[in-house]
């Protein structure tokens, strides 16, 4: 998962620019080359976020939308980051992180230690920000038990502090072929469809 960081925070300046010149109440996804869109010939049109908002626009319902994924990013990542996203208002905050913190091995408890201070950095600037947190999974090469405790994380801190949980942000795309790139940890611009319809399924009820 490569990085392409001052071009993603350059996209995130301009948006949250346009964000405090009065405009419509803001969902950020916080995540990784999955959320950033990674290999895809338009990120900016194609990368789930971007078929969130064209949900949102079709629904009539009024938010914008703020992808704030890079590549290659992990929890530590993000949490070194958070207080400048939440600079300026959100009001749903997406959390897509904790894949690159796997596939690396990073002891589970690091990563829920990180992601617990991603919401509670969230909750301090911002007390009515409503958390949304997607899981994930890690491939059957990797020990049993690290995939257990790994993926337990996720829902924990979910019930813990109140979160909408979306299970495995990959349902239905981990692992196909079909809709993933020739790495098989990307996903095709299909698979990026396939993922907004997983997160949509989570996210609308907190839009209406």
């Amino acid at each position: 998962m490569f990085v392409r960081p001052l071009l993603a925070c350059l996209l995130l300046v301009s948006t949250l620019s346009a964000l405090a010149a009065g405009e419509p109440r803001t969902v950020v996804f916080v995540g990784d080359s999955i959320t950033a869109g990674y290999g895809l010939e338009s990120p900016a049109a194609e990368a789930y976020p971007a078929l969130i908002q064209a949900r949102i626009d079709a629904a009539g319902l009024g938010w914008r939308v703020v992808n704030a994924g890079i590549s290659g990013d992990t929890t530590a990542g993000g949490l070194r980051r958070i207080d400048w996203i939440l600079r300026q208002p959100v009001d749903i905050l997406v959390v897509a992180l904790g894949g690159n913190d796997g596939l690396r091995g990073i002891d589970p408890t690091v990563t829920r230690a990180n992601l617990q201070g991603i919401i509670d950095r969230a909750r301090r600037k911002q007390p009515a920000i409503r958390i949304v947190l997607a899981g994930m999974q890690m491939p059957a090469n990797m020990s049993e038990d690290f995939r257990r405790q790994y993926q337990a994380v996720f829902p924990e801190l979910a019930a813990r502090n109140g979160a909408t949980l979306i299970p495995f942000l990959l349902e239905g795309v981990g692992a196909v072929p079909e809709l993933n790139q020739a790495d098989l940890i990307h996903p095709t611009a299909q698979g990026q469809s396939v993922i907004a319809g997983t997160v949509w399924g989570h996210l609308r009820s907190l839009l209406q």
